[in-house]
């Protein structure tokens, strides 16, 4: 088949802009389509960490004030490993520090509309013919509501086909009415089939409307968001859409997160030499100030301390790990409040709880090798990566059957052993209870070692690589150009 030209509009991308899962799909997904051999260019906001690391990136167009809010800017390229990257230089927008969403006092920046309507903007009019770079993409592929009106555009004046993947549906970029002529959208947007949205101006809502063909970041999450409970009011809009919409499981990056090459172990080690694994323990132990002992089991925690993460849940129970026996090594940072618990419970329990807040990005990799089992008991998981960082580390994860969690992880019993499916354990609902029943239940196992084994090697063969999603990718973009929106 012909290559598609595609167009991946983000507003990060790791390693130098990430806050969540999207800056790791930003870096993986279009790396893998331009492998299979299309055109694929990635275009985000040139942010100071990226000025940081291409002070020279080549001015290749100049964008004009597209309307009355979305100031002239200069389109900028990078190349990384042959991946072109397309940055927008805008310092009014774009040349501030920290967070890309956020301020220091993480308040939503004031004038987020016009720093994304602008991204989604540039990102439809590079779908269009005669745009001042000189090259059209076939498809332009949004994300998140950063850059989910970039389908309005193409869908009002016309352009390449659109597809808007939903990483996390509870955030959604609403404005109101008075947005919608600064940023140049005609009035007959504003409609109930448009951009309008209970009063306000929705991106997101925008995109799902109006975009060609939706995405999810896993299966079980497509169907979810189509249900009151998680759909955060789009569930109506998507059940109307359901049939442009489809859940592609995310994949990761096996060349950074590969434990048999990885650079910040202690020991490399793989299914067939797992020994080495107890020496990433024993490391992690004496790095975190954890007594060394490989007669109990060490639960691992990374992850941004919220409810959402069912981070509470763990924080109600963890007095009992030190009895039953267990340690606990926890990396992360969130609600204060939780911090704050987390904190107390590493004074209480020295030797046998650590806590490190923030995020270190090598420690990371050291809690997937170190740890025996990984705690993930999400209240709802779009797609989820650290559960299949711990499935190819060999470290059972704990986790709620919810969207991608659901998709990857499958709870050890009798059934699921005998057919080698068995790498983790589903909590049966969202109570400290269930998660101390999980809890014991690894205990039990893992004083097992043969079973224990099964259960890591049943993990460890996975392929959770992005050569699977990326070919869904591409069906979901050619379906997008056979039936635009």
């Amino acid at each position: 088949m012909k290559p598609l030209a595609i167009l991946f509009a983000t507003s990060e991308m790791a390693p130098w802009v990430k806050t969540g899962g999207l800056g790791d799909v930003a870096a993986a997904l279009p790396a893998a389509l331009r492998r299979a051999g299309h055109d694929i260019r990635v275009l985000m906001p040139y942010y100071p960490a990226l000025a940081a690391v291409f002070p020279d990136a080549t001015v290749v167009a100049e964008i004009p004030q597209l309307a009355r809010h979305l100031p002239a800017a200069r389109l900028r390229l990078a190349v990384v490993d042959e991946l072109p990257l397309l940055l927008i230089d805008c310092p009014a927008l774009y040349a501030r520090p920290g967070n890309p969403y956020l301020d220091a006092h993480g308040h939503d920046w004031p004038d987020n509309v016009w720093r994304f309507g602008l991204l989604s903007r540039v990102a439809a009019l590079l779908g269009q013919v005669g745009n001042p770079y000189g090259w059209q993409a076939d498809v332009v592929h949004a994300n998140d509501w950063q850059t989910a009106l970039a389908p309005a555009w193409l869908h009002y004046e016309g352009g390449a086909a659109s597809v808007v993947t939903v990483h996390n549906i509870a955030f959604q970029g609403c404005f109101g009415h008075d947005s919608l002529a600064g940023l140049g959208l005609p009035e007959h947007a504003w409609r109930f089939d448009g951009v309008e949205y209970h009063g306000t101006l929705s991106f997101l809502k925008a995109g799902l409307q109006l975009a060609s063909q939706i995405s999810t970041v896993s299966p079980t999450y497509a169907r979810e968001i189509q249900d009151e409970h998680f759909g955060y009011g789009l569930a109506p809009l998507l059940r109307h859409r359901a049939g442009a919409l489809r859940g592609i499981l995310n994949g990761v990056d096996t060349d950074i997160w590969n434990p048999a090459d990885d650079p910040a172990l202690a020991a490399p080690y793989a299914a067939n030499r797992l020994a080495a694994k107890r020496t990433n323990k024993a490391a992690l132990q004496a790095a975190m100030g954890l007594r060394p002992d490989d007669d109990r089991p060490l639960f691992g925690v990374i992850s941004r301390l919220t409810q959402q993460k069912g981070l509470d849940l763990l924080l109600t129970i963890a007095d009992g790990l030190p009895h039953l026996p267990a340690q606990l090594v926890v990396l992360g940072s969130g609600d204060k409040a939780m911090e704050a618990g987390y904190r107390e419970l590493a004074v209480r329990y020295p030797g046998e709880i650590a806590v490190r807040i923030g995020f270190d990005e090598e420690l990371a990799h050291r809690i997937e090798a170190g740890a025996d089992c990984f705690v993930m008991p999400s209240r709802f998981e779009p797609c989820g990566l650290n559960q299949m960082y711990s499935l190819r580390y060999g470290t059972p994860p704990i986790v709620r059957a919810t969207g991608g969690l659901a998709d990857t992880v499958v709870d050890v019993n009798d059934e699921t052993l005998a057919d080698k499916t068995a790498n983790g354990f589903v909590l049966d609902s969202d109570t400290p209870h269930a998660l101390w029943v999980a809890m014991m239940r690894v205990a039990e196992a893992w004083q097992d070692r043969r079973l224990w084994q099964r259960i890591q090697k049943n993990g460890m063969r996975r392929d959770f690589s992005w050569k699977h999603a990326a070919a869904d990718y591409l069906t979901l973009y050619r379906d997008a150009l056979a039936r635009p929106a």
